[in-house]
């Protein structure tokens, strides 16, 4: 199979201004975030924006990227890049996978994100990690998944029958990894959304996988259609429960699917977490939206991908191709796309969240043609350096 050049994408864009077509969307994340925050309703808006916090953790985790810079080499033929990776059995195109968002399906403008981003994924060939707080169930999030990998997040519930129901359901359907979100069994403290009171989940959206589980139904009194109010509430008793190593074996019971455990971010759980038999390791701190003043995620990535043997995925702070790279030049085996992914879809469905992620590749290939590395794997630790803050030496 050739290599996919996706800095022709460029080339594409440049070629369709000349007939007077220009992109309906922006191709850099500032104006893309202006536009799409202004295309949300208040609440929803304010969701997506809340951080943990006063939001230091997640400025930290954007602005980290700059304190790192890629090494150029010249004459290295860097005519043709391959930016093919392989996870799970499976030849990815491309190290970049649309990561989860909770609340990505009321982002939408028909609210149905989550069926949006699985064909975006569905047009790529990319990896989509669906999340457990879907506005659309499982079953239906996977129809649009075409051909291209689809992963299931789990948020592990305090009911071990809720939990095992919903990982026997995605792997019945197709799911190809389950990953279970270590760091959000509990909310963190995020002051401007319990200023608004402003839990979408509390106003029963994104619940679709609970609502039509056949495990959570039967705590029910009354199905949900007849007293969403009550089914919302059991929602909240069993949403999250607080995990401990040991029940890295009872997920492992419940499914032969690969087991990525997303959230961490210290070496020694790394290397824990590889011994108890997980196919990859997620660092991330949840885009600094569960715990304020904790350490950039990016600065985490290298000890953490030098601790262990298996995949490091890799997501918090990725606005751009460069910031892509930079992670892969860390060691992330391939790196998931959030805010940006989210706020393309927000404006334009499906066709807004593959020009956002078409754009991001595009830098990344790009940059790896300029700065002379045609291959992943001459994107090794030596190609990037930490950039002096100004003021030292």
């Amino acid at each position: 199979m050739e290599p996919e050049s996706f800095g022709g994408y460029q080339t594409q864009l440049y070629l369709d201004g000349l007939s007077g077509h220009r992109p309906s969307l922006p191709c850099g994340f500032a104006e893309l975030e202006e536009r799409a925050l202004a295309s949300m309703s208040e609440s929803v808006r304010e969701y997506v924006c809340a951080p943990a916090g006063d939001g230091w953790t997640q400025e930290a985790n954007v602005a980290a990227f700059r304190t790192y810079g890629l090494m150029p080499r010249m004459l290295a033929d860097a005519g043709e890049r391959d930016l093919s990776v392989e996870l799970f059995g499976r030849t990815i195109t491309a190290p970049a996978f649309f990561a989860p968002v909770g609340v990505a399906g009321i982002c939408a403008q028909d609210g149905h994100g989550d069926l949006a981003v699985a064909r975006a994924g569905a047009a790529l060939g990319l990896p989509v990690v669906a999340t457990t707080l879907s506005n659309d169930p499982l079953e239906e999030v996977i129809r649009h998944v075409g051909g291209a990998p689809a992963w299931f997040q789990l948020y592990v519930p305090s009911d071990w029958s809720v939990c095992e129901s919903l990982v026997r359901r995605a792997e019945a359907v197709g799911y190809e990894a389950l990953v279970v979100t270590l760091d959000a069994w509990v909310g963190g403290w995020r002051p401007r959304d319990v200023t608004a009171s402003n839990l979408p989940q509390l106003r029963g959206h994104c619940l679709s996988n609970y609502f039509t589980d056949p495990v959570f139904r039967a705590r029910l009194a009354r199905p949900p259609e007849e007293d969403p109010q009550a089914a919302t509430l059991e929602w909240a008793a069993v949403f999250g429960r607080p995990l401990a190593w040991s029940d890295l074996d009872r997920l492992r019971e419940m499914t032969s699917l690969p087991l990525v455990v997303k959230g961490i971010c210290h070496p020694e759980d790394a290397r824990r977490a590889r011994d108890a038999g997980v196919e990859a390791i997620y660092c991330s701190n949840h885009g600094g939206r569960q715990a304020n003043g904790g350490l950039p995620a990016i600065d985490c990535l290298p000890e953490v991908v030098a601790a262990v043997d298996v995949p490091v995925l890799f997501d918090s702070g990725v606005r751009s191709g460069a910031e892509l790279v930079k992670a892969l030049a860390l060691g992330a085996a391939a790196v998931g796309i959030g805010r940006p992914w989210v706020y393309g879809m927000a404006l334009g469905g499906t066709d807004g969240a593959v020009h956002v992620m078409r754009s991001i590749l595009a830098e990344s290939d790009l940059l790896m043609a300029v700065d002379g590395y045609p291959t992943l794997r001459d994107l090794a630790p030596s190609a990037i350096r930490r950039v002096p803050t100004p003021g030292t030496s």
